[in-house]
């Protein structure tokens, strides 16, 4: 009997007294030294865990294989001390953030490494072997699954109503973490309750991967390597599963991932913007352009804003991937006015999350760091899932998802 598409797991969790200090940002949202000041005088902080490295020496080497064992050590560790407990049953935590007027409420579960393997998990990035490689020798280390990967899924009335019995209660943890982003998480056991969520999840065609993809492949990876080296197959074993936060899509909140570029590829300022005309229409403002709609564009060249409009027709629906605004910017501007064609490896160009502001843009063209900054409309969920459905991938840097799971507070052991 296969797994099905979700399902509840028995967790690690903090102890409730313990939740606020345990709980971290995401591993890959922090460099060593940020997660080595923000970890000061927090002993039972997450990181300790998620960026080992902080408590080795300095210029220890992230990758090291003494860095996975300490990161190993301390879970052991919080373990042992009563930080960390395991729950006694399967259940399904029911996690909701808030961020300034903004709430999303989802659902922690086990996610099937066969559906995702099957593409029913669906995926919308390439993922770097460095980057699955560095999560696998986590895994392995720690023997458990501490980042949760980020999910999307079409709302369903059954869910909905779980959540909101749920939450009608008071939650086991609720705190505001160091960035002002609120964290709330309830538990559910209820074996009738847990039986209708399941065939709920298992009755969709279909979960979307919002920010995770490096996570997902490694809980691949990890559950291949242990299958092969079991003695008989089993389908249903806790590798073939991996750690999620599902939301409704209709819940999710992107933000803008906007580009900045070094030079103008040789040309004058006059140069350049005669070459954008064939393509876009320019007009400069007097106020920072934060584009209204798709498919407009704010520009920073010189101290000037501009406001970027299409002239041509957009590709057909049939094209999801190239109807996108980050790739009708590539393919319109980047990369025949500009000459960036590769996003991943041409160190010309790189990118600011929407959380930074317009400011950031405005501060590293400023500066002299770069010389042009475009400022994106936000990619829509329904793109995303345009996209995941064709089985195809978006450009890098194409989404910012807003706010941050946090890392710890629910945590998917495989033992």
């Amino acid at each position: 009997m296969s797994l099905p598409l979700l399902r509840p797991f028995a967790g690690v969790r903090p102890a409730p007294e313990q939740a606020a200090a345990v709980a971290a940002p995401p591993y890959d949202v922090l460099n060593t030294e940020e997660a080595r000041v923000l970890a000061a005088d927090k002993p039972w902080s997450f990181l300790h865990i998620s960026k080992p490295e902080i408590d080795l020496p300095a210029g220890t080497d992230p990758y090291a294989p003494e860095v996975y064992a300490q990161g190993a050590a301390a879970w052991r560790q919080m373990l042992a001390e009563g930080v960390l407990r395991r729950d006694a049953s399967p259940c399904f935590y029911i996690y909701r953030l808030t961020m300034g007027d903004h709430v999303q409420t989802g659902i922690v579960g086990a996610g099937s490494v066969a559906a995702y393997n099957a593409n029913r998990i669906r995926r919308h990035e390439f993922t770097r072997p460095d980057k699955e490689d560095d999560r696998v020798r986590q895994i392995t280390a720690v023997n458990a699954q501490t980042g949760p990967v980020l999910l999307a899924h079409h709302p369903h009335p059954v869910l909905a109503a779980a959540v909101t019995a749920a939450t009608a209660s008071p939650p086991d943890y609720a705190f505001t973490a160091h960035d002002g982003i609120g964290h709330a998480l309830w538990t559910l056991s209820d074996p009738e309750t847990l039986a209708a969520m399941t065939a709920a999840f298992d009755s969709m065609p279909a979960l979307y991967i919002a920010d995770g993809h490096h996570r997902s492949a490694a809980a691949s990876r990890v559950a291949a390597t242990r299958a092969a080296a079991a003695a008989s197959p089993d389908e249903t074993a806790v590798y073939n599963s991996f750690l999620v936060v599902t939301f409704p899509i209709d819940e999710m909140k992107i933000l803008d991932y906007n580009r900045v570029v070094r030079d103008l590829n040789g040309l004058t300022v006059e140069g350049f913007l005669a070459g954008l005309e064939s393509e876009f229409t320019v007009e400069a403002v007097a106020q920072q352009a934060r584009p209204r709609t798709a498919r407009e564009f704010g520009m920073y060249l010189k101290g000037q804003w501009y406001r970027l409009g299409l002239r041509s027709m957009l590709p057909p629906a049939s094209e999801p991937v190239a109807r996108l605004d980050v790739s009708l910017l590539s393919d319109r501007l980047l990369g025949p006015v500009l000459g960036i064609h590769d996003l991943r490896k041409d160190s010309r160009i790189d990118f600011v999350g929407g959380k930074r502001g317009l400011d950031e843009l405005e501060k590293r063209v400023d500066s002299g760091e770069m010389a042009v900054a475009f400022a994106m409309f936000p990619t829509r969920m329904e793109d995303l899932v345009a996209v995941a459905d064709a089985n195809a991938v978006m450009p890098p840097k194409s989404t910012w998802f807003e706010p941050k799971l946090a890392d710890g507070l629910v945590s998917y052991p495989l033992d």
